[in-house]
């Protein structure tokens, strides 16, 4: 990757900090485009004095894009939301922002382009997530073929959506829900992993055109995680058994917040098993091996505990 110029779309975020964090120790030059550049500034330092370039994204479509892209060796899109703001906006998100940043690197030459879909991108998936993800693909491998996507399973590390939410939860109030039983199935990716496996890609020509399956070495129910999780924290945890209809009644009213902790269509997520299916390359067809939960989660989340005795075992 050295003197490659990257473009890097969804970049300031919790994967897109890795990604840039590897390919400027290998020598590119990164234009992270943002709508809010005074708050990606914990991206400056991860390279050297110009190596990291923050630009601004005032909107537009595919004209647009192609000034953003031009001049590029590879193209990035990790954009993506968990719930929508308002009606429609997964769609524009993850459908028609993701066709147009393809059709905009194809117009301009673009050698390579990564995106990021997720597992459970299914055109017949029961929720609306899933079938923007299935219909994102779609729009990218049609307007460029060579394109490389990913489909991670639920991503962890440090500043994760996942174990340091239910952390923070854990560590003060002594239950959890169990939406159904909990019984639903993830397969939980290291987001350092996810970043290597972005950056290896960029730089394998036999990744071009093909779809990777991105897991972890382990596969846990929703209860068995946040068994483990009240493990790590050294705390008892009551399991709250949540029916369905209840959850969703709750969720239409959660809903209405900014960031709604739980929405209706997760609800409809949680129907699916989020693990691989087997019949796509992998971390493993990277040269990358999978990190488990237990070797990265306590390092991080044990901050979460109270500065209390801990709680005799049985």
């Amino acid at each position: 990757m050295r003197d490659k110029v990257v473009t890097l779309f969804g970049g300031t975020g919790f994967v897109g900090t890795q990604i840039v964090k590897r390919l400027a120790e290998r020598g590119a030059t990164i234009r992270a485009v943002t709508r809010a550049p005074h708050r990606a500034l914990h991206l400056k330092p991860l390279g050297n004095v110009g190596q990291i370039n923050l630009v601004p994204w005032r909107g537009g479509g595919v004209e647009a894009l192609r000034t953003l892209v031009r001049g590029t060796d590879l193209v990035v899109n990790l954009v993506g939301i968990l719930f929508e703001g308002r009606k429609g906006d997964f769609m524009r998100v993850h459908a028609d922002f993701a066709g147009n940043v393809a059709s905009a690197a194809k117009a301009e030459g673009v050698p390579r382009l990564l995106h990021m879909s997720a597992l459970g991108a299914d055109p017949d998936s029961p929720a609306l997530y899933g079938r923007s993800k299935a219909e994102g693909e779609k729009r990218v491998m049609a307007a460029f073929k060579d394109a490389t996507v990913f489909r991670p399973s639920i991503v962890f590390g440090p500043g994760d959506g996942f174990f340091e939410r239910f952390g923070r939860m854990m560590a003060y109030v002594p239950a959890a829900p169990l939406i159904d039983g909990g019984t639903t199935r993830f397969q939980p990716v290291y987001v350092g992993d996810v970043a290597d496996a972005f950056v290896t890609a960029a730089e394998r020509p036999d990744a071009k055109g093909r779809l990777y399956e991105l897991g972890g070495p382990g596969t846990y129910t929703f209860k068995e995680l946040l068994a483990y999780l009240a493990g790590v924290l050294d705390r008892r945890c009551l399991f709250v058994p949540l029916p369905s209809g209840l959850a969703r009644f709750q969720a239409r009213f959660l809903e209405y917040l900014p960031e709604p902790p739980l929405t209706r269509d997760q609800l409809e997520l949680l129907k699916v098993d989020n693990v691989v299916g087997g019949t796509r390359p992998g971390l493993e067809d990277l040269g990358i091996t999978p990190t488990p939960i237990e070797t990265t989660v306590p390092a991080y989340i044990k901050g979460y505990v109270r500065r209390r005795p801990a709680m005799p075992t049985q």
